[in-house]
């Protein structure tokens, strides 16, 4: 009887990097097949302190997945273990010859406080979802949130292997206080996405190419079937992403497609191609397609957020990008670069006197609530519901990021 991979169907399956200028990857090659166990052969600078475990490791994933017989070949070039075990499994998973097993690492650091709904998202980095040396110190960094990237920031023919290594690294990667964004491809392949990252409890799922209600509605019933149960469970938000012009057409549509969404957000890059224009610095092209997006997110009650400043190393540029932005109603927006977080920061801080005047407007408020009066003024003037809700997030964005006092007078939400 024919043994290994003749038996199976099984083939040489290959994942990962390697060469001269790649640092915290690895690449390896599965053979299912041959009659002594898993043979490793094993190149790394570190075979002296580390070759043991990476063997270790190999061996692990691939009993995991129901290979007792390859011949496995690995080249490293300094891959931590989530990293190892997502290429491995990618490699045995292109063989052929891997069952249903599971061979995803134990989990290793404890997921963030559950997000809410109108946290702060001033910026939000983007990670290459199949480059894990950028995973490491990004939470260091400071943004509000990370995006583990799945879609174009990834090559066609290396989704699978992205898929898992995303997969991995929000079981064991430190984030910090960055809120976990996973950004999917578009449906259907976004489906299989789903599958592998929605069990891993990320905080918010960003939905590209958005044109139509529906196909939010089936992520959102995907996520119910997928998210973690239990007696707390936590939130998993959804950001559409806006980049056509029949997505625009149809905001508001998409923007109360489903509870599970808490903000709205545009592509410019896509947008601009369906328009046939090019992208300038100043943003006339996309000028009412931004409005049109802060309209419907505020007219849902949802966060407005914008689309990156792709000129990372023209800081000025990008303040000038954020001031309009923000003047438009924007509450955040993307980054390419951990250099343009204190910038996006710094342009979308409440200033000093409107923290100033905010403060006075909500201690107004609460003076009026609790002597009983139907009327706030502060003066002569009398203040609008409005006026004070946006006082009151203001306070609250203060207090959130440092600017007030977290136990301050004023400011409590009514």
């Amino acid at each position: 009887m024919a043994t290994g991979s003749e038996s199976t169907g099984a083939s040489r399956g290959e994942a990962g990097r390697r060469g001269e200028r790649i640092r915290s990857d690895l690449w390896v090659a599965v053979e299912p097949g041959g009659q002594s166990g898993i043979e490793i052969d094993l190149r790394s600078r570190v075979d002296s302190y580390y070759g043991d475990a990476i063997r270790e490791q190999a061996e692990k994933v691939l009993r995991a997945l129901g290979i007792e017989q390859a011949r496995v070949e690995i080249e490293d070039t300094g891959a931590l273990p989530f990293v190892i075990e997502a290429r491995i499994e990618t490699a045995a998973r292109r063989s052929g010859a891997a069952g249903q097993g599971d061979a995803r690492p134990e989990r290793t650091v404890s997921p963030p406080p559950a997000s809410a709904r109108d946290r702060l998202r001033r910026s939000r980095l983007y990670l290459p979802g199949n480059e894990p040396k950028y995973f490491l110190n990004a939470g260091a960094y400071g943004p509000d949130g990370v995006i583990l990237d799945l879609e174009d920031s990834v090559h066609p023919g290396e989704k699978d292997a992205a898929r898992l290594l995303v997969r991995n690294a929000l079981r064991v990667v430190d984030f910090k206080r960055a809120e976990r964004m996973v950004r999917i491809n578009q449906l259907p392949l976004g489906l299989e996405d789903l599958e592998a990252v929605v069990p891993e409890g990320p905080e918010l799922l960003l939905l590209p190419k958005v044109e139509t209600p529906d196909e939010v509605r089936e992520v959102s019933e995907a996520v119910d079937r997928l998210a973690p149960g239990g007696d707390d469970p936590r939130p998993l938000w959804l950001m559409p992403i806006l980049e056509t012009a029949r997505g625009i057409e149809s905001a508001y549509a998409i923007a109360t497609a489903s509870e599970r969404i808490a903000a709205l957000t545009i592509g410019l890059e896509d947008y601009a191609a369906d328009l046939g224009v090019p992208r300038t610095a100043e943003g006339d092209e996309s000028a009412w397609a931004r409005a049109r997006i802060v309209n419907a997110a505020k007219a849902a009650g949802l966060q407005a957020i914008d689309s990156v400043y792709g000129q990372v190393d023209d800081l000025d540029g990008l303040r000038a990008w954020c001031d309009r932005s923000r003047g438009l109603g924007f509450q955040g927006m993307g980054c390419l670069h951990p250099r343009q977080i204190d910038v996006i920061h710094d342009a979308y801080n409440p200033r000093p006197q409107q923290i100033e005047r905010a403060l006075r407007i909500v201690e107004a408020f609460e003076k009026a609530e609790a002597e009983g009066l139907g009327v706030v003024s502060l003066g002569s003037k009398m203040i609008d519901p409005p006026v004070v809700k946006q006082a009151q997030r203001t306070v609250a964005q203060a207090r959130q990021i440092g600017l007030l006092p977290a136990d301050g007078a004023g400011g409590s939400q009514s």
